[in-house]
């Protein structure tokens, strides 16, 4: 491989949250007590332990070497690459500068969006499992959570259930919904039959869209990324789509995502709310972040990363399967996460899954549990991790936690 994968990056004292807080998970005043001679490995925050494309280092020290950082406007190239990676990655035509605009972040998008197709106490459909940041977005902002369960099929592939969503849409009189594609955390990557018929649906009984496709580019295998906007000209402007670099290129902490919407009025309602806080400004350094992530060496780099992650959900999947009796996971078609499920496990060793957590904790291995995104008995773990610390890992679950 032409870049670096490999290395094991000492994040600690970096101002890194997925080590920083290490052993204090659970809380203040509850140390955890990892055993002596094992090191801390985190996966859980929804971040990247790989050195970013070095285009992105190169682009951020060129703009910060000049020694002025006023205000400024958002450079043509900026729009450019955002048109050029998805014509490229998604096959998208017809993008042009006007429909994109930039976001604070994908949930500060969803928030401005919220605020314009809503009003307080309205009823939003959802899909269960659902991410965190849906559900603290809505919460806070005064919406009404109505969650659609996704159910396994016969394969263990997580399906929409388009009778439920139907069912939900019509008794709770939603009119907006957020759709997660790829979603998160069940890590499915839709077919376009699938989201055409969800997008039917919403057609049928007057729902908008907010998409967040900001796991888009990580697509594993033969699996490809199919932008809501895209199924149909319904579609097109039925569907506010949130992007960012910050998952694909481990951005999160310089900030910025943007959306894609091509329905003008709806455009210029959401550009209009999500300015009226006069903190929904883009950094400079972010602008050119994007800019030096979005060049051609990122795309070689995000090819890379996407085989790397699809080899770590291989080994982690197949070692669960051939270690962990009454441990199950539905292999993850994108993202990098797992989302397994311990039910039959914890039932049958008498464990709550706080108690599976800690065992796993105390082993180094720092997982998430998965009550917040509405998995009872489940656990989210990242895998962007070089394969020697997820190999390490998964040892260490086998000797010191499934397999004791």
């Amino acid at each position: 491989m032409k870049y670096d994968f490999t290395s094991i990056i000492d994040r600690r004292g970096r101002d890194a949250i997925a080590v920083d807080v290490l052993p204090n998970l659970l809380g203040p005043g509850k140390e955890v007590h990892v055993k002596d001679g094992l090191d801390m490995i985190p996966m859980w925050i929804a971040d990247m332990n790989f050195p970013v494309v070095p285009s992105i280092t190169e682009a951020i020290i060129e703009r910060a070497s000049h020694p002025a950082y006023g205000y400024f406007r958002i450079r043509d190239e900026y729009y450019q690459s955002i048109i050029d990676w998805h014509e490229k990655r998604n096959h998208v035509t017809g993008l042009k500068k006007e429909h994109i605009g930039y976001e604070n972040g994908v949930l500060g998008g969803v928030s401005s969006a919220l605020h314009v197709l809503c009003s307080q106490g309205d009823n939003v459909l959802v899909h269960a499992p659902t991410y965190i940041g849906f559900t603290g977005t809505l919460n806070n902002n005064g919406y009404h959570i109505i969650h659609s369960h996704l159910k396994k099929d016969e394969e263990g592939i997580w399906r929409m259930d388009y009778e439920d969503m139907e069912e939900k849409i019509v008794k709770n009189k939603i009119h907006c919904a957020i759709f997660c594609s790829p979603h998160n955390p069940a890590g499915r990557v839709w077919e376009r039959r699938e989201i055409e018929r969800a997008m039917e649906l919403y057609r049928k009984y007057d729902v908008t869209v907010i998409s967040d496709e900001i796991w888009s580019d990580i697509t594993l295998k033969s699996n490809r990324h199919i932008p809501t906007q895209s199924v149909s000209a319904d579609a097109r402007n039925r569907t506010i789509a949130l992007y960012a670099p910050s998952k694909t290129f481990n951005l999160a902490g310089l900030t910025g995502s943007y959306h894609i919407i091509y329905d003008q009025t709806l455009k210029e309602r959401i550009v209009k709310e999500s300015s009226l806080c006069h903190y929904n400004s883009m950094n400079v350094l972010s602008m050119h972040a994007l800019i030096g992530a979005y060049k051609p060496e990122g795309h070689v780099w995000v090819d890379e990363l996407k085989e790397v992650i699809a080899g770590n959900v291989d080994y982690a999947c197949d070692y669960i399967e051939q270690h962990f009796t009454g441990v199950t996971v539905s292999k993850p078609q994108g993202t990098y996460m797992l989302f397994i499920d311990c039910e039959a496990w914890c039932t049958l060793h008498g464990k709550t899954l706080e108690e599976l957590l800690l065992l796993g904790y105390e082993a180094g291995v720092f997982w998430q549990s998965g009550k917040a995104f509405l998995g009872e008995w489940c656990i989210r773990m990242n895998l962007a991790l070089p394969f020697s610390r997820v190999k390490e890992a998964f040892e260490r679950l086998d000797r010191y936690v499934f397999g004791a």
